[in-house]
C-alpha cells in the first residue's frame, strides 16, 4: 500500500492518498486565502472540497492532466504537494473571478489601487487599509460590526450599477464614501473579500429586488393604510410626490421591510433571509430615513400610506 501521493502516483493509480492529499490542501488553501465554498455550498467542508476536487478533475482540456502534469514536475512528497497547492489556488482564484461577488472584488480593488487615499497590504489573502493608517495594523473584529458601520452611512446611493466599462460618477462617490467610513472604523487592513461584501450588503448589488405583497396586520402600519384608501383623485398637497421621492432613495430591502417597519429584528431577518445584524442594521436605517423624510411638511399619514400602496403594487 502506497504511504503517500508521490508513491502511489509512480505506481500509475490515482487513489485514496492522492484524493485526501488534494482534500486537506483545498482546506489549507481556502483557510489562507478566505475563498467562499462552491456553487451549492452555505459552508466549507468535505463535501466542498470534495466539488472542488471533481471541478478540477473534469475540467474541459485539463482535468486530471493538472495531477499528470504536477506529479510529472515533482521530485517527491514535498515538491509535489507544493505543485497541488498552486494549481487549487489558481483554480480556485479563477472560480472567484466568475462570481458576482468576485467582479464587485476587482472593481472596488481597482478604485482604491487608483486612490492614493488607500494602501493595499501585501500580505495574503489581500487586504485594504487607508494610507494614514499604520503599517501592519489588521482588523480583528466581526463582520457584522463593518455591516452595521456601513447602513449607517446616509446621503449616498446607487441608481445605476453596470456591469462592464467605466463606473459611473455617483457610483464610485457612493462606494469609497462607504469604504472610507469602514476603513476609518476599522483602523486596520480588511480583507478585499470582507469589503465586498460590506458593499453587497450596503447596497444589496448582487441581489435582485424582492418585494412581497402588502397585508394588514394588526399594527400602526396596517392602522395608517386603513386611514388613508388608495385613490385616483388629484393630488393637490403633493404627498404622492413625496412618496415617490422617498421610495426611489429607499433600497429594494428597505422597501420589503416597509409594511413590517414595526415588527422585532428577528422577524426583519427571516423575512430578508439575512441574519439578525444585517436587519437591524437596514431596519433602523429604515426607520431613520422615515423618521428625516416624514418630519416635512407634508401629511406624514399621508405619506406613509402612499408609500404602502406602491408596496402592495411592487412586483413580485
Amino acid at each position: 500500500m502506497a504511504s503517500g501521493a508521490f508513491e502511489e502516483l509512480q505506481t500509475g493509480e490515482f487513489g485514496p492518498a492522492t484524493f485526501d492529499l488534494l482534500r486537506r490542501l483545498v482546506h489549507q488553501v481556502r483557510r489562507a486565502s478566505g475563498f467562499p465554498p462552491p456553487e451549492g455550498h452555505s459552508v466549507w467542508s468535505d463535501d466542498a472540497a470534495y466539488d472542488v476536487i471533481t471541478a478540477m478533475l473534469s475540467q474541459e482540456g485539463a482535468g486530471q492532466r493538472f495531477v499528470t502534469v504536477c506529479f510529472a514536475q515533482a521530485a517527491d512528497e514535498a515538491s509535489l504537494e507544493r505543485l497541488f497547492l498552486t494549481s487549487i489556488k489558481n483554480f480556485l482564484i479563477d472560480e472567484a473571478k466568475k462570481t458576482p461577488r468576485g467582479k464587485l472584488r476587482r472593481r472596488i480593488a481597482r478604485l482604491m489601487d487608483e486612490d492614493p487615499v488607500y494602501r493595499k497590504s501585501s500580505s495574503s489573502p489581500p487586504r485594504w487599509v487607508l494610507a494614514e493608517h499604520a503599517e501592519g495594523a489588521v482588523w480583528q473584529g466581526d463582520l457584522d460590526d463593518l455591516i452595521a458601520v456601513a447602513a449607517r452611512v446616509e446621503g449616498v446611493g446607487i441608481t445605476r450599477w453596470n456591469h462592464s466599462g467605466p463606473t459611473p460618477r455617483q457610483t464610485v462617490h457612493a462606494l469609497k464614501t462607504v469604504l472610507l467610513r469602514v476603513l476609518q472604523y476599522a483602523r486596520g487592513a480588511v480583507r478585499e473579500e470582507d469589503l465586498a461584501k460590506v458593499l453587497q450588503a450596503r447596497f444589496e448589488l448582487l441581489a435582485p429586488a424582492r418585494f412581497t405583497a402588502l397585508y394588514a396586520d394588526e399594527g400602526t402600519v396596517a392602522e395608517l393604510v386603513d386611514q388613508h384608501t388608495a385613490t385616483t383623485a388629484p393630488d393637490p398637497t403633493g404627498v404622492e410626490g413625496v412618496a415617490e421621492d422617498i421610495w426611489q432613495r429607499l433600497s429594494p430591502n428597505e422597501r420589503l421591510l416597509l409594511p413590517y417597519v414595526d415588527e422585532d429584528v428577528q422577524h426583519a431577518a427571516q423575512l430578508l433571509e439575512i441574519r439578525q445584524a444585517h436587519a437591524a442594521a437596514v431596519l433602523e436605517n429604515l426607520k431613520t430615513r422615515l423618521r428625516t423624510a416624514l418630519s416635512s411638511d407634508s401629511d406624514p399619514h399621508a405619506v406613509m400610506a402612499a408609500l404602502l400602496r406602491r408596496c402592495g403594487d411592487a412586483p413580485s
